[in-house]
């Protein structure tokens, strides 16, 4: 199972929206409205890499207020 952190930055006032839809996208286990830089943090899983590409790309982007992300994925030392 591949985990990541997927950092979000939404258009002024869309974060609790954009955050709210995204909990309901199949592989995403936590959508939290954050401060800062990023506007919504996610944390997603996968069975690989390419699954979790696809989750990211196909799914998440795809939500309306998005401005841009960052895919973070977990690695284990």
């Amino acid at each position: 199972m591949v985990h990541a952190y997927i950092l979000i930055q939404t258009e002024v006032g869309k974060a609790a929206a954009v955050a709210a839809e995204i909990s309901e996208i199949p592989g995403v286990t936590t959508s939290e409205d954050v401060t800062g830089p990023y506007d919504v943090i996610v944390r997603a899983e996968a069975n690989s890499v390419d699954e979790l590409g696809q989750l990211v790309v196909a799914r998440v982007q795809n939500v309306d207020g998005i401005t841009r992300t960052l895919t973070c994925p977990v690695v284990h030392l």
